[in-house]
């Protein structure tokens, strides 16, 4: 379980959580759009837009949900954006397709906002939409976004060393600097490539809209940029991926039932299996939508009890409706928390609340607690 988040628009990076971070090495890398080459004493660099394509928007639905998301990557390698010249800044990513389509069309976006900061100047006419000339060197990162790649060690020194000298970069800028974003610095030493290299990396903002206003500040980024928040809409945008991740779970209480069912009653009776499973299906969107949602607000730190408190207010709420006064809630007691508390832990992944080591303590103690709840659940449903 990684102990990554990254915010879908942070610097050079898409999202976190296990499933968030994206997937093993793979063979097959996602086709890019590319628009033109730039000529350089190393050959022409491949051109790509700053405009996300309706396919490029897909992609990003599609790995919200976790469709497909072992394949989407990009070749590692070295791209250019608008017009670059041998002056022109060289810019970091994951070769995870949204850590990279974010920074891209940010440069876009942000070339727009600083137009707008420089002044007003020439009203009444229409302004050339540009963008950033710039370079982007793209690591293998095995499919994952900047942050939980700097923590699996994929974006870091050794790869960006690599990368540098592969695409013969000092050969590309005349200058030798390189704008690392925030959230890949513990994955890098940057005085380890400097020695190497030559070019002395620069960490640039946590989100990639700051990078024009950071360009203007002389690659100075203000306390402001530097802060990692994690609020309410950017944790409900992680849910999907959460509710995907939990069918596994679903699926075996769904047949748990089934089971119970048969034993009970000598039938199989899919309408009552399906009223019954409601219940558990709540409590799995209590630990992977409420818990999320609501995180700052739950009492607690631990993400298991979080997730476990709000199951046993799901539990409180509609128990006395399915089993008024019946051993079957006693049931509902010990396994709907626990799911939910799982479901919860498992969003350790994905927040910037949490630390590796304070996941895996987390783990120690929680995980025992929740299968012991879980087994005392089931061996009480047949009484």
């Amino acid at each position: 379980m990684s102990n990554k988040f990254v915010s879908q628009d942070a610097c050079g990076c898409g999202t976190g959580a296990s499933d968030c971070c994206g997937g093993p090495k793979v063979e097959k890398h996602t086709s890019l759009d590319i628009i033109g080459g730039v000529e350089t004493k190393v050959g022409d660099i491949p051109v790509v837009s700053t405009k996300l394509t309706f396919k490029d928007t897909l992609g990003s639905w599609r790995m919200r949900w976790g469709l497909g998301r072992y394949g989407y990557s990009i070749e590692p390698g070295i791209y250019a954006v608008g017009k670059p010249k041998s002056t022109s800044p060289v810019f970091v990513s994951a070769n995870y397709k949204m850590s990279f389509d974010r920074l891209r069309q940010q440069l876009q976006q942000g070339q727009k906002l600083q137009q707008l900061q420089q002044g007003k100047q020439g009203q009444g006419k229409k302004k050339e939409r540009g963008v950033i000339d710039s370079f982007i060197l793209v690591l293998d990162t095995k499919g994952i976004n900047v942050w939980c790649a700097a923590g699996k060690g994929t974006f870091g020194t050794e790869e960006l060393i690599k990368r540098i000298k592969a695409v013969k970069l000092e050969k590309v800028v005349s200058h030798r600097q390189i704008i690392l974003p925030q959230l890949g610095a513990p994955g890098v030493a940057a005085h380890i490539v400097a020695k190497k290299t030559g070019f002395k990396p620069v960490y640039g903002p946590v989100r990639a809209k700051d990078i024009p206003l950071f360009i203007k500040n002389g690659m100075k980024a203000d306390e402001k940029m530097r802060r990692v928040e994690f609020p309410f809409k950017e944790r409900l945008i992680l849910t999907p991926i959460e509710i995907i991740g939990s069918y596994k779970i679903l699926a075996g209480v769904f047949v748990f039932l089934a089971v119970i069912n048969l034993f009970k009653t000598g039938g199989l009776n899919i309408q009552n299996t399906l009223y019954g499973f409601l219940p558990y299906l709540g409590s799995a969107l209590v630990g992977a939508v409420l818990v999320p949602a609501f995180l700052p607000w739950i009492p607690g730190k631990s993400f298991a009890f979080k997730g476990w408190l709000l199951g046993l207010l799901f539990v409180s709420v509609i128990g006395n409706i399915y089993f008024p006064g019946q051993s079957g809630y006693l049931t509902w007691v010990l396994i709907l928390p626990a799911i939910s508390a799982f479901i919860a832990l498992n969003f350790t992944g994905c927040s910037t609340y949490t630390s590796l080591s304070g996941v895996k303590k987390e783990m120690r103690w929680a995980i025992p607690l929740i299968v012991l709840s879980a087994v005392a659940g089931i061996i009480v449903s047949f009484f």
